[in-house]
């Protein structure tokens, strides 16, 4: 992989003024390692859970083991851990039709969520959607990328208001991705108001970028990849949903059927895969945020916008750079493909997404299809030009990868 001197010595150069904020990192790591050693030791993992079920799935002991240390990881009553949640946006949507009846209200409280959730919800018309089954829609947007705590506090109190939602990350959005500080806030505040109302975090991008996740005060229920953070870029494919046990049981019940819930679903050979990516997952997700750090730092020194910046607190592994200008975001992104190691001769163009209002283009050169835990970048083409990018199974490709993406822009000049 052939990279110019100047950008060689511009990354280096960046990455001795961010020495700091790895040892930060590399904290936040040790704790949520011992945090799944821990865990994998307190549930006698062995060879034996290494096995797989096929079929209806009965008696699967890896399974089983394997939704223990997740919700003992996130300090929950229980978790549901499948290969059959195809995506997060999958499980979101299970989550969504598990927990809400027909007259509910949903409520997001961060602003419109993810592009994929529009269908679900019915802000994009789909016969298939929550509104579709009478399910009511009503979001509050964020101040200042804050919670509107006054209007939060106000609408909590209505007895419609079913489940709460709340984004932690920013998805295609131009606000900053959720401290955790303002998510517990913002808890205690509807619990004030709220006993019974379920707390529902989507908390893709998010695991183990801190000590803590937002189950440890008080969020009722919690959604996530596995392949993002918490597969360690092993996992194949899936997604957990986390949280309190009768909760965990309507979603169980809506992912598979009634009256079988969590008992039936085969491991079909991943329990390993998530066993293995899942301790690989605290140096992986420190890895990302390492890469992305790094990417801060270089493209600020280059007169880009970034958030977070490069010295800033982060919730997610997600880095955003604002090009401000089309075809330097599409040259960002190719070169990331020209960095990756899968697809490396590929050249991503814009088109059209399922889910998407806006052509996107998408630069991932990675081992599992759609997985965001490895160095990807990917922006909806429009106004004002935002990569949003993510990942790096390790810091040392993230480097280079980063190499490869600023080069690019470079040779284009």
């Amino acid at each position: 992989m052939y990279v110019k001197n100047e950008v060689v010595e511009l990354v280096n150069n960046a990455e001795k003024e961010v020495q700091e904020e790895f040892k930060k990192i590399d904290k936040i790591c040790e704790v949520n390692t011992l945090k799944v050693l821990n865990s994998f030791q307190n549930n006698n993992i062995s060879e034996t859970h290494f096995g797989e079920t096929t079929g209806y799935g009965y008696n699967d002991m890896g399974r089983d083991a394997i939704e223990r240390i997740f919700a003992e990881i996130f300090g929950c009553e229980d978790s549901i851990v499948r290969g059959q949640f195809i995506s997060a946006s999958h499980a979101l949507n299970v989550t969504f039709f598990a927990t809400l009846r027909p007259g509910d209200t949903l409520l997001s409280i961060s602003g419109k969520p993810y592009d994929t959730m529009d269908e679900v919800i019915g802000i994009r018309e789909n016969s298939s959607s929550l509104k579709s089954f009478g399910i009511k829609y009503e979001q509050i947007d964020l101040i200042d990328n804050d919670f509107n705590y006054a209007e939060i506090e106000e609408r909590a109190m209505k007895n419609n208001i079913r489940v709460i939602e709340i984004q932690r990350s920013r998805g295609y959005s131009l606000r900053k991705s959720l401290t955790l500080d303002k998510i517990e806030r913002v808890i205690k505040t509807i619990r004030n108001v709220n006993k019974d109302v379920i707390i529902m975090i989507d908390n893709c991008y998010g695991e183990f970028t801190d000590k803590i996740e937002p189950s440890n005060f008080g969020a009722d229920i919690l959604v996530g990849s596995l392949i993002k953070n918490l597969g360690g870029g092993i996992a194949p494919n899936g997604a957990y949903v986390v949280g309190r046990k009768d909760l965990i049981q309507l979603v169980s019940e809506r992912l598979t059927l009634p009256g079988e819930g969590k008992e039936v679903g085969p491991s079909l050979g991943m329990n390993k895969k998530i066993l293995q990516g899942l301790f690989f997952a605290p140096s992986v997700v420190a890895s990302s945020l390492k890469t992305a750090v790094l990417t801060s730092k270089v493209m600020q020194n280059l007169g880009y916008k970034t958030v977070p910046a490069w010295n800033e607190q982060r919730s997610d592994i997600v880095q955003t750079i604002e090009f401000g200008d089309r075809e330097k975001l599409i040259k960002y992104c190719q070169g990331i493909q020209l960095g990756s190691p899968i697809d490396s001769s590929s050249i991503p163009i814009p088109g059209d997404m399922p889910g998407y209002e806006d052509q996107v283009i998408m630069a991932a050169g990675a081992f599992t299809q759609g997985s965001s835990i490895e160095l990807s970048c990917d922006a909806p083409l429009r106004e004002p030009y935002i990569a949003f990018q993510q990942g790096g199974l390790t810091y040392e490709y993230g480097k280079l990868g980063l190499m490869k993406a600023v080069d690019n822009i470079y040779m284009s000049i």
